[in-house]
C-alpha cells in the first residue's frame, strides 16, 4: 500500500480539480468516467461514489475484483496532476463509509440524491504526473546517465 502525498491528499479535496477512474473490462477495453466524488478516508485510501449498479464502471470494478485487476485514477488541476494504480474494494449499501459520501452527495445534488455504492482504491503506485516535476526527473536522470558506466557503451 503506498501512501498519498500532501500535495495529492490536497487536490482530492479540491472541488475544482478534476477525477478521473479508469477501468478495463474483462476483454481488456479501457472505460474512463469522472467521479467527482472521489476524495480520501486517510492518507491510504481513496473512495468514490457509484451512482448506478448498471454502470460500465461498476460492471468494470466488480470484473477487476474477480480477474484481481488493477485500476487507475487520476487527479488533475492546472499543471499539477498525479496517477494512482491500485486495487478496487466494493463497500456495502449500508456501512458508515457509504453513509458518509451519500451525505456529501446529499449536500452537493440535493436531499433526493440516492448513489448504488461506494468503491474504494488500494493505492500501490503513486506517481506524480505534473509537468513540471516529470520535467525535472527527467533532467535528473539524464544528468546521472550520462555518469554512469552503462551509457558508455
Amino acid at each position: 500500500m503506498a501512501k498519498l502525498p500532501e500535495e495529492l491528499l490536497g487536490l482530492l479535496k479540491d472541488q475544482e480539480s478534476v477525477k478521473v477512474v479508469g477501468t478495463i473490462d474483462s476483454d481488456g477495453i479501457p472505460h474512463l468516467a469522472v467521479k467527482g466524488s472521489l476524495t480520501t478516508l486517510d492518507d491510504e485510501t481513496l473512495v468514490f461514489v457509484e451512482g448506478f449498479d448498471g454502470s460500465i464502471s461498476n460492471a468494470n470494478l466488480l470484473s477487476s475484483i474477480t480477474l484481481d485487476k488493477k485500476v487507475a485514477v487520476n487527479i488533475t488541476k492546472g499543471l499539477l496532476s498525479y496517477q494512482v494504480k491500485g486495487s478496487p474494494y466494493h463497500y456495502v449499501e449500508s456501512d458508515r463509509i457509504f453513509q458518509q459520501l451519500l451525505t456529501r452527495v446529499r449536500e452537493r445534488r440535493g436531499p433526493d440524491a440516492v448513489i448504488a455504492g461506494v468503491w474504494a482504491v488500494i493505492p500501490e503506485v503513486v506517481r506524480n504526473e505534473s509537468p513540471g516535476y516529470r520535467a525535472a526527473l527527467a533532467s535528473k536522470e539524464a544528468g546521472s546517465h550520462q555518469h554512469s558506466p552503462e551509457s558508455k557503451a
